[in-house]
């Protein structure tokens, strides 16, 4: 009995808001229909009453059945906002639709006279519950944070801060954080460079000049941080205001772009820090094609190198479509099983987690039997260049082994469609690493013109926050109070994000028609120095006071600019602004493919030189760059 006694409790805290809201405004609409009525007869009592009481319960039951079915009960009073108002405006005009058609039924059909409310009535009252019910709103509203803000200023102030904007975007980042009840930050002011704002006053807040805030103004004042809230800022302007605070010991954080409000609104919960990623010099790049719901819809969808940092993005995307089956590969143990507990706690179904070797084809072809896969996501590779330069072996055994054994088994099984992973470096390589990757661009385009499977290659550059990038390492060195090293001053290379590139992977993939190599458009290639530089400043600390950059020299096999395009290659457009097509020259597909079988086949009997010698063969561009290969270049 206590245990449904408490369900009825819960349940009853749990709904009494909304009909509380609910009956609030069919108060509202009751004491505007008597005032209707008044208005109409020149505020003398001069109506019928018996008439009027009878046609109350009607105008309530359309009340009622209007408001439930524009939810406009639902909203938090004290959180009333401009899609709040909306839905009372649409609910106000149900009611008023409705009254309407009952009195045209009412006077032709000679029905019931209750249902025949005169027109005048009708519109007046619609007016009156527009003014009526949405300034109660308001008022309740006004009432909440005017008490609110008593309490802060009576209470303990957590944080003070200025929105840096006071525009648009600054009045939505007020609103977010007004709004939210549990929030402990206190607005004091705005910041604006628009001379026509500054000294002005916005909900009784007053807009200061940057000039203004200075740290005896933040100490004065016991500010602790500044919301930077401007869409389409510069990377150079966000990175002047964020070094120019963080100098004065205050933090700085940022809105996100519009394109990222949750369900068009922002959340207290989505400022953040400013961070690398936003110094990119560049927009955000976002899909959102319809056309990928079907692409994916009911598919058994292999992941290889599932574990990595791509991998792992491109199958959390996959997530979000309503596919059959998704199988994760990959050797790494660890970081696969961390994934997986990743993905059971998220309640994500309809997955498999799969330890296996890309270079074991009878293991290989076991899974493909059990699950015949419709799509392959092919990730797996060795990218450590550094690594990969002193170990040949491995990088042809993984990033072209590998690739034939899946690849094989695609055409076995015939799947549908297989998308290879590329990197920049595979285009006019100088290093082991992205001389491999190159070869097994090559074997797939080999294998596409005979086969039913469509094999589409997507290559782009650095990511970031990838395993093993230089932020994470950066991010390490500052921990460590320095250095950061830099390996060339003048070294640069382009960089988006792990979301961006696994987006436009899934694109691509699904704009593939077999035989492209899907190049992304990258932006700006970025200094590395550059970067060290802007996340010393985002650490709050100075170059070279705090700390230091380090130049180190050229790893073995590093290029000091990365290429998207070789040398005999151009690009055509795709209906994606962000991705191309490379055209590429034609290639003798049956001798090559056969050259590069008997490579990996033969791999296990040569000495590194002699491995490099054979990959210089199949791949002539392939230059050596600061390493100990370029003797084979002479």
């Amino acid at each position: 009995m206590n245990k449904i006694n408490n369900i009825l409790i819960k349940l009853s805290n749990r709904y009494a808001s909304k009909w509380l809201v609910l009956l609030f405004d069919l108060c509202i609409v009751t004491f505007t229909f008597f005032l209707a009525y008044l208005i109409r007869y020149n505020f003398e009592l001069a109506f019928d009453f018996t008439k009027f009481f009878k046609q109350v319960p009607f105008v309530l039951i359309a009340a009622t059945i209007s408001f439930i079915l524009v939810n406009s009960h639902k909203g938090v009073v004290r959180f009333t906002g401009i899609k709040d108002v909306i839905n009372i405006i649409i609910g106000i005009n149900l009611l008023a639709t409705i009254l309407i058609i009952s009195t045209y039924i009412s006077r032709n059909y000679n029905y019931d006279s209750v249902f025949d409310i005169p027109g005048s009535i009708i519109y007046i009252h619609l007016l009156l519950n527009i003014f009526f019910l949405i300034g109660a709103k308001f008022f309740i509203r006004s009432v909440y944070h005017s008490i609110k803000s008593d309490l802060l200023l009576t209470g303990k102030k957590d944080h003070l801060i200025l929105i840096y904007g006071a525009g648009n975007s600054g009045m939505v980042t007020y609103d977010a954080i007004t709004n939210d009840s549990n929030s402990n930050i206190e607005i004091f002011g705005f910041i604006d460079d628009n001379i026509r704002k500054i000294g002005k006053k916005i909900n009784l807040l007053e807009v200061y000049s940057p000039s203004k805030i200075t740290t005896e103004f933040i100490k004065e004042n016991n500010i602790d941080e500044i919301i930077i809230s401007i869409q389409n800022i510069s990377s150079d302007r966000l990175l002047e205001i964020t070094k120019n605070y963080l100098s004065k010991n205050i933090k700085v954080k940022i809105t996100p772009p519009v394109q990222q409000w949750i369900d068009g609104d922002l959340k207290i919960s989505q400022i953040k820090d400013v961070n690398i990623e936003d110094l990119l010099g560049r927009e955000p790049i976002s899909i959102d094609n319809p056309i990928l719901i079907e692409e994916y819809y009911n598919k058994v969808i292999f992941v290889t190198g599932a574990a990595g940092s791509i991998g792992s993005e491109i199958a959390r995307k996959i997530t979000k479509f309503n596919y059959k089956k998704l199988i994760l590969i990959d050797v790494a143990e660890s970081p696969l099983y961390e994934l997986q507990q990743e993905f059971l706690q998220n309640n994500i179904k309809n997955f498999e987690v799969i330890i296996q070797d890309v270079r074991n084809s009878y293991r290989l072809d076991q899974t493909f039997s059990n699950y015949r896969p419709d799509i392959i996501f092919h990730a797996a590779a060795y990218k450590h260049v550094p690594l990969m330069e002193n170990n040949p072996f491995e990088a042809v055994s993984v990033n072209v082994g590998g690739t034939i054994s899946i690849s094989n088994l695609a055409i076995k099984y015939e799947v549908k469609k297989f998308v290879m992973v590329s990197t920049d470096k595979a285009v006019n390589p100088t290093n082991v690493m992205g001389a491999t990757k190159r070869i097994a661009e090559l074997y797939i385009s080999c294998l596409n013109k005979e086969n039913r499977t469509k094999f589409i290659i997507t290559r782009f550059g650095n990511v970031l926050g990838s395993n093993g990038s230089v932020i994470p390492l950066f991010k390490k060195q500052i921990e460590k109070g320095g250095p950061l090293t830099v390996t060339h001053k003048d070294i640069t290379r382009y960089f988006m994000t792990i979301p961006e590139a696994c987006s436009l992977v899934l694109e691509a993939a699904a704009m593939g028609k077999g035989g492209e190599i899907f190049v992304f458009d990258m932006g700006k290639s970025v200094k590395i120095f550059d970067l060290a530089l802007n996340m010393i400043t985002l650490s709050g600390l100075n170059y070279p006071s705090d700390i230091d950059i380090a130049i180190t020299g050229l790893r073995p096999g590093e290029k000091i600019y990365e290429e998207l395009l070789a040398n005999d290659e151009n690009t055509k457009p795709t209906y994606h602004e962000k991705i191309m097509i490379a055209k590429s020259k034609m290639i003798d597909s049956k001798n090559l493919c056969k050259v590069i079988t008997d490579l990996n086949d033969n791999i296990s009997y040569w000495q590194n030189l002699e491995i490099v010698s054979k990959i210089k063969e199949i791949v002539p561009e392939y230059i050596s760059n600061n390493s100990e290969f370029e003797v084979l270049d002479k």
